[in-house]
């Protein structure tokens, strides 16, 4: 009874978790896209600067109160993690810009079988065939909605194949540094989150010159475009919070399949907010595939060996060879 209780404590904060994540992620989506669309702030690295020098202000304020405790992390892992991070965000903004949308979002599914090569080699996971397949089935899904034009050049492909790895070891690096050190999601966040807002909002204003061609002393920060980017920073506490949380967690594979049901709900949200003209017969049908296939993963990698460690599995065989051997040799006895 006390076991099933725990389990489904476990499955209720994993699910609030997953939810809090979905909702920041949806909002700051939505968030942005107006600041860009309506007042023209296209300046999308020195705002992720802001996101994190707000959220740097969130820990300092959480660790005065007391809810983040003192913590170690050696700096060489936190370059690490910055360096990862950091190509991981200019990454995909020279990829956007470099590539068409259709192998923009090509390269972002890839990050799924990407991680699943680092869990592979660095956790030694391994994937039962259902848990493939249903990975399988998510990528078709949310390739069918999202992929339409795809065009590569040269360029183009350098800065998606810079992005996509980075950021699937960022997010690899997330789960391995709070494993590693026992780190809660506070903590690696405090220990973070100011060395990335120093950085970007070093280094944002010229890679976005470089990207539009216009400068950010240049804007006009009128009120309504001040609430929008206030509004952005708020939320943008939450998506990095939840990030960590989800990661730690679960793992990077788990958080970049799942994390497709964002992909899905942006798309519907853009057709109630900004117009239905997008809505067609075929994007329907990939979300109905992703939505499946998203299902199906959860079942398959919640089963035993549908997601698990080598190790584990190879220590249960000779525990279970071991008791045979014993059992044999007292029946000798």
């Amino acid at each position: 009874m006390a076991v099933a209780s725990k389990a489904d404590k476990k499955a209720a904060v994993d699910a609030a978790a997953w939810m809090f994540n979905v909702i920041t992620s949806v909002g700051i989506i939505i968030v942005n896209k107006a600041l860009m669309a309506t007042y023209g702030f296209s300046f999308a690295t020195t705002l992720t600067g802001m996101h994190f020098a707000t959220t740097t202000l969130m820990t300092v304020v959480l660790r005065w109160l007391g809810y983040i405790q003192a913590s170690h992390l050696p700096y060489s892992e936190l370059l690490k993690f910055i360096f990862f991070a950091n190509f991981s965000i200019v990454g995909m903004n020279v990829s956007l810009m470099w590539n068409s949308v259709g192998f923009y979002q090509i390269a972002k599914l890839s990050m799924i079988p990407v991680s699943c090569l680092l869990e592979i080699v660095f956790d030694k996971i391994r994937y039962s065939r259902d848990t493939k397949l249903s990975i399988l089935v998510v990528l078709l899904g949310v390739a069918v909605c999202t992929v339409t034009d795809v065009s590569v050049n040269g360029k183009g492909f350098i800065a998606a194949f810079i992005a996509v790895w980075s950021t699937s070891l960022q997010q690899y690096y997330v789960h391995f540094l709070q494993r590693k050190y026992s780190l809660s999601s506070f903590n690696l966040l405090g220990h973070t989150a100011p060395a990335q807002a120093a950085s970007l909002l070093l280094i944002g204003p010229f890679l976005d010159y470089w990207l539009t061609n216009k400068r950010i002393d240049g804007f006009d920060f009128d009120i309504p475009s001040v609430a929008f980017i206030v509004a952005s920073c708020i939320i943008a506490v939450g998506t990095n919070l939840s990030q960590f949380i989800c990661i730690g967690r679960f793992t990077a594979v788990s958080f970049q399949v799942l994390g497709h049901m964002k992909t899905i709900l942006v798309l519907v949200l853009g057709f109630l907010f900004f117009g239905r003209e997008g809505l067609s017969m075929q994007v329907v049908i990939g979300m109905i595939i992703a939505v499946i296939g998203m299902i199906w993963y959860g079942n398959a990698s919640s089963k035993p060996g549908g997601k698990e460690r080598r190790s584990h599995s190879a220590s249960r065989n000779s525990q279970h060879k071991g008791s045979s051997e014993s059992s044999e040799a007292d029946d000798k006895v």
